[in-house]
């Protein structure tokens, strides 16, 4: 069965998450080199953003999953790394929940993990749903 291409707002979806991540770890990372507390505060908004857009990704890519159109194991992975880097995302968010100097290092490691997942997720989403008609 030919794949369709992927739709506008799963894309936007997808794609928004990615951004907010690299936000995020960004922001730890130049916390960690500066120790201005704002610097977490920027990475707990940027992490709740991201959450938002690879949450309503992960709820898209599932109903895709079961409607059968698009059977096989890549997929199935996609919406693997999603689940993923949502539930890594959201540790991440309750390690930025707590005290600014309880944050290190456990927040700069899961940024760099969950901006991973996430690249990955949106790298196989977007190579596995074909845009046009040439094979």
């Amino acid at each position: 069965m030919p794949q369709r291409a992927i739709h506008p707002f799963h894309a936007f979806l997808l794609a928004g998450a990615v951004p907010l991540f690299i936000g995020a770890m960004l922001s730890d990372i130049t916390y960690a080199r500066s120790y201005q507390i704002q610097w977490g505060n920027f990475a707990s908004w940027l992490i709740a953003g991201a959450l938002v857009f690879a949450g309503f990704a992960l709820l898209w890519a599932v109903i895709d999953l079961f409607r059968g159109e698009r059977r096989g194991g890549r997929p199935l992975v996609y919406v693997l790394l999603l689940l993923a880097t949502w539930v890594l995302g959201f540790i991440n968010a309750l390690v930025h929940a707590r005290d600014a100097w309880g944050i290190m290092p456990t927040a700069v490691v899961l940024s760099v993990i969950v901006t991973l997942l996430a690249c990955a997720a949106t790298w196989i989403g977007f190579s596995r749903l074909r845009t046009g008609g040439a094979a």
